[in-house]
């Protein structure tokens, strides 16, 4: 991520109007509060001559000085916007940014000030507009918040219940006008002059503009009635309210629990030591689900929800990854995954090697495995992890002709990106669930064809053959010597026509496919990584000085918690 993208992302949670987020973070918050106060008290002063009279220039000061502190913030509020929420995307996005109620707020309350330069606008308007920048105070009111949200959520049944209501004034209106136009015709001379004395007794006739009282018996009937529905005005909204209140408190409780539920699964995922090979912190694979209900005292219901609300976790059958010709037993586990694009996660680390990951909760196991390449060898890392829709869960893969997933262009975009650099890898990481009587492991696949390890193939996906049998060469022989694994070259598996790998503009592909056993049931998992990760560097990034990641070097007591504690 850039130093302008961070810059942005940080003002993005600047401005996200809450007050329990990082304490310089508030101070921001309360700092906009206080120019808001202070800018209100300075119209409110500039209404005493005396006061002008005296203080005038400092009234002037305050008034320049406010305005602005507050166009930079406004302009920084509308830069940001996308970071804030993806709808506000693009040059449309900002605009209809500015056309929100709080938008619009912020640049009628600022920007005119600059327009009086060019266009006079009278003085009144322009107190008017300033004084408006108290409404932007309700930002932080959480009472407001849940209010606008208690009506937007009882919308149809206001409407519908005020629709009912004036359809039925507007009948009554007309009866009223037949029964009072033979009593007092030069009164009621028109249809107009009932529904104008109807509607006016909802609101109790302020203005006396509707002193036309029915004299006639029915009349007065039908002003009563009116009466009654004056009272059903009021109360069917408050009640609508009152229920969208008690609604919309229930949801942001169950959104609370939801959140920390969440932080006490992802605690679970405390970093462990590799005592054994490589003695490196790392996030565990996976956590067992009934070691989080021992654990973390939680209910089946209550991981299920929270993995279901949560952008980082995910739920696995672990006899998925197992070959069904050795009878694996159901083994429900929950894996933690970083995230940080609409669909998983992409780092770029300047590298020319990137590890790709397809294949989100269809294969979750694997991210892991291929996170951990990524990471210890320094490379660029992407992966898919989000399905836009969980009842048809995608890889990608393997490309279909017309994409349903909104989030596959974005994904491409990322991917031919991190491998635009001369002389660049991309290596899709693949599990395997063949039986464990496979003599092979490793599987590299590279041409369409299965039992076919030549360059011939007009689909082979790599360049440089030279560095890839060297790599190949060298993998083949440190897992055989250090781990007893062997490797093929496109025994078991080809690279098929919609393949990803020919929608990525890289100079070498090559998938790596590997028994899943190999890190879920192999406690050499780590060591396995490290082999892969330092003999891909040692053949294609030689020239690299890198080091390990110092949070997996050292543990950083309370900071060891998840993915989320990893340093990109």
């Amino acid at each position: 991520m850039s130093s302008i993208s961070k810059f942005k992302h940080e003002l993005s949670r600047v401005f996200d109007d809450t007050l329990h987020t990082k304490q310089w973070h508030n101070y921001v918050d309360y700092a906009i509060i206080g120019l808001i106060i202070i800018s209100t008290l300075e119209v409110f002063a500039s209404t005493y001559s005396v006061v002008v009279e005296r203080y005038g220039h400092i009234l002037h000061f305050v008034d320049y000085a406010t305005t602005f502190l507050f166009t930079i913030e406004v302009t920084l509020r509308i830069w940001c916007a996308d970071m804030i929420d993806e709808k506000y995307k693009g040059f449309w996005g900002r605009v209809r940014y500015c056309f929100s109620f709080y938008g619009l707020i912020d640049i009628l309350s600022t920007y005119p000030f600059y327009l009086n330069f060019f266009i006079q606008i009278p003085y009144v308007a322009l107190k008017a507009l300033r004084i408006a920048r108290l409404l932007r105070v309700f930002r932080y009111i959480k009472a407001f918040n849940i209010l606008s949200r208690a009506i937007s959520s009882k919308r149809e049944e206001l409407v519908v219940s005020l629709q009912f209501l004036c359809i039925i004034t507007l009948i009554l209106s007309f009866i009223l006008f037949f029964v009072e136009h033979e009593a007092q015709p030069d009164v009621y001379d028109n249809g107009w002059t009932s529904v104008v004395w109807a509607f006016a007794q909802y609101i109790g006739d302020p203005g006396n503009f509707a002193d036309t009282p029915p004299i006639t018996l029915v009349g007065r009937l039908i002003a009563c009635v009116i009466g009654v529905l004056g009272i059903a005005i009021f109360a069917v909204p408050a009640g609508l309210i009152g229920s969208g209140f008690s609604d919309i408190m229930a949801e942001d409780a169950e959104a609370e629990k939801l959140k920390n539920d969440i932080q006490r699964i992802v605690h679970s995922f405390k970093f462990e030591k590799d005592q054994h090979f490589t003695q490196l912190f790392v996030v565990p694979r996976y956590k067992d689900l009934n070691t989080i209900i021992t654990r973390q005292y939680l209910t089946i219901e209550d991981i299920t929800k929270a993995v279901e609300a949560s952008d980082c976790l995910h739920l696995y059958n672990m006899a998925n990854a197992v070959n069904a010709e050795d009878n694996p037993a159901d083994k429900i586990v929950v894996f933690n995954y970083k995230r940080n694009t609409p669909y998983g996660c992409c780092i770029d680390r300047g590298s020319k090697v990137t590890i790709v990951f397809t294949s989100g909760n269809i294969e979750s196991c694997t991210s892991w495995f291929a996170y951990h390449i990524a990471k210890i060898g320094g490379f660029n890392f992407i992966s898919k992890e989000v399905d836009t829709d969980p009842n048809n869960p995608t890889s990608y893969y393997t490309i279909p002709n017309n994409p349903i997933c909104t989030n596959l262009p974005l994904f491409l975009e990322d991917l031919n990106r991190l491998t635009a650099r001369p002389g660049s890898w991309a290596i899709p990481i693949l599990g395997a669930s063949g039986p464990r009587s496979r003599p092979h492991q490793f599987h590299f696949c590279y041409n369409s064809k299965k039992k076919d390890a030549s360059y011939n193939d007009p689909q082979c996906k790599i360049t440089d053959y030279e560095t890839f049998d060297r790599l190949y060469n060298h993998l083949s022989e440190t897992l055989k010597r250090e781990l007893d694994y062997n490797c093929d070259k496109n025994e078991y598996y080809g690279i098929g026509k919609q393949n990803i790998a020919h929608y990525i503009k890289a100079d070498n592909i090559f998938t790596l496919r590997v028994e899943c056993f190999v890190w879920l049931f192999d406690f050499r998992r780590m060591a396995t990584i490290k082999a892969l990760a330092d003999g891909i560097n040692a053949i294609i990034e030689p020239e690299v000085e890198k080091q390990l990641p110092p949070e997996m070097v050292a543990r950083v007591e309370g900071h060891d918690f998840g993915m989320q504690d990893y340093v990109d």
